[in-house]
């Protein structure tokens, strides 16, 4: 995708957990002359740099990474937080002559980026309250299992765990009579990105990618992820705190108290990490068809074709008519 109308561009690069992305863009930072900015809702806080995957403080400081562990665990980031924090970083990157590389997983942030925040109405109190009450009275599978009857579509983009964001959707649907999927394709609340903008996201073939997720999983519980957990855990910070839901944490916690042996939370981080790359990818391929999709885990193999073919659409886009 590109909007030609003389501002300077940004580029994009999305796709799901272990596909590579965050070294394709420091690849293309060194040969682009670009700063990366972090679009990932878990990367933001300091506490979660194993089990967030954030990148190495070697590979920060090959190239300038912005906001990358800038929360507390015991702060919210939203997408209107991020949101907020990321045009400023881009106008900043603009200014110094620099090409912004926005990238993660987290579609909605990238999406408010594209195309503003979808203007939800306020919901009255009463609607949470409700819904909270029905989800402690049937339990959390049956709760979502109202909400996947309700509302499939955006039921879809969620993890049934996910207390949250599971009752936030019933309740804007309670209180709306519409679905959170239909207000996010409504009228965008603030103003879009309106210069040059090019967007890829890798797509691997689903074997390629639950490979890497696998090696993702024991890799972290390798290298400091079981203390990382173990450390947030300590901090004893509200359970429904964003951080708190990191990948790893629940895994790793449950070896930590002796309900599960070491191979068993490895094999659980496994799965969900599997699960989560897959709502990533159909998140990506439904809501970002303007992207262009590249269909390969970003690997040494193919560094230079997939960091040329990145390098290819940027040069189109900014040059395009």
């Amino acid at each position: 995708m590109s909007v030609n109308n003389g501002k300077p561009p940004i580029l994009i690069v999305g796709g799901p957990t272990a596909s590579g992305k965050s070294a394709l863009a420091l690849d293309l930072a060194l040969s682009l002359g670009g700063t990366v900015i972090n679009a990932d809702s878990m990367q933001v806080y300091h506490e979660l740099r194993i089990l967030s995957a954030r990148p190495t403080p070697v590979d920060e400081a090959r190239a300038t990474h912005r906001l990358y562990g800038v929360l507390a665990a015991s702060e919210r980031c939203s997408a209107g937080r991020w949101l907020d924090m990321a045009r400023a970083e881009v106008a900043q990157v603009q200014a110094n002559g620099l090409l912004p590389i926005l990238v993660g997983g987290t579609g909605l942030y990238l999406r408010a980026l594209l195309h503003g925040l979808a203007s939800v109405p306020p919901i009255a109190p009463e609607f949470r309250a409700r819904a909270k009450a029905l989800h402690s009275e049937i339990g959390a599978a049956e709760f979502y299992r109202l909400l996947v009857e309700r509302d499939p579509e955006y039921a879809e983009r969620l993890h049934p765990s996910n207390k949250q964001r599971v009752l936030r959707a019933y309740e804007v649907l309670e209180a709306t009579g519409k679905s959170l999927a239909v207000w996010q394709r409504s009228q965008p609340k603030g103003e879009s990105y309106s210069g040059h903008i090019t967007a890829v996201v890798l797509e691997p073939p689903r074997s390629a990618l639950y490979a890497a997720c696998d090696d993702r999983a024991e890799i972290m519980a390798m290298s400091g992820g079981i203390e990382e957990a173990a450390a947030l855990v300590a901090l004893n910070l509200d359970p429904s705190l964003p951080a708190m839901k990191a990948l790893g944490v629940r895994e790793f916690s449950a070896h930590l108290k002796g309900d599960t042996t070491l191979p068993e939370a490895i094999n659980m981080l496994r799965q969900a990490t599997r699960r989560y790359a897959k709502r990533q990818s159909t998140w990506f391929r439904h809501q970002m068809p303007e992207a262009t999709a590249i269909a390969a885990l970003y690997s040494k193999q193919q560094a230079d074709q997939i960091r040329q073919t990145a390098a290819d659409l940027l040069q189109t886009s900014v040059h395009a008519d």
